[in-house]
């Protein structure tokens, strides 16, 4: 009789500790995705703090914009490398370059439509916040010396590779008028592209900003 009631007893206690171990084994995964969540939820409450200390103003005029004005020509930054080469190499993998530094061959990823690229002739290096509209958010009033280094700054997220299709439909539009196709994206983006402005102390529209924060969201 002692030893079935001490049967009984451990099988209870068995069926007891049964689902708190699956909770355990599944626990890993979560674990795993919460860093990422709370990390971009804490980069998009920086970006709507940084947001909200930009000047919010009416575009300014495209007169006298030139890519020439900022960039004659990309600057070099390592020897013989150039800031785009530079960045095809940071961004890509498995990346070989010639003497002259030029990337021969590698592999890149696209984040802004997500797609993995094998040649060098489908990327391109992009201005997250392009020349033309930085012009119209007043670098127009910058020296050329501070147009030169926007426009191969390397310190703040300006510079990425994607690829050729996607820049081409992007061209110099702002986020209230092209938003990159991945959804995923969108995060990063939005608090990148506030993070070069605030940098440099360029305005947003109102339309701008809206569209923005609704980019924000889904940090």
């Amino acid at each position: 009789m002692i030893f079935l009631r001490r049967t009984v007893h451990v099988a209870v206690l068995t069926l007891s500790v049964l689902p708190i171990t699956a909770v355990t084994t599944a626990s890993p995964v979560a674990a795993a995705a919460e860093p990422r969540k709370r990390s971009q939820s804490e980069a998009g409450a920086r970006a709507r703090h940084l947001l909200a200390q930009l000047k919010v103003a009416r575009a300014l005029s495209i007169r006298g914009y030139s890519r020439k004005r900022f960039q004659p020509r990309w600057a070099h930054h390592r020897g013989r490398c150039d800031a785009r080469e530079v960045v095809l190499a940071r961004d890509g993998r498995r990346v070989r370059r010639n003497a002259a530094c030029h990337p021969v061959k590698g592999l890149w990823y696209s984040p802004y439509d997500g797609r993995w690229l094998k040649s060098e002739k489908q990327v391109d290096v992009d201005h997250l916040v392009p020349l033309a509209y930085a012009w119209r958010s007043g670098a127009g009033r910058w020296s050329a010396a501070r147009r030169r280094a926007f426009a191969n700054d390397l310190t703040r997220p300006e510079l990425i590779t994607v690829s050729h299709s996607a820049n081409i439909a992007k061209g110099g539009q702002g986020p209230q008028s092209w938003r990159p196709p991945r959804r995923a994206y969108w995060c990063r983006y939005a608090t990148s592209w506030i993070t070069v402005k605030h940098h440099y102390r360029l305005f947003v529209t109102r339309k701008e900003r809206v569209a923005l924060l609704n980019m924000l969201r889904t940090c």
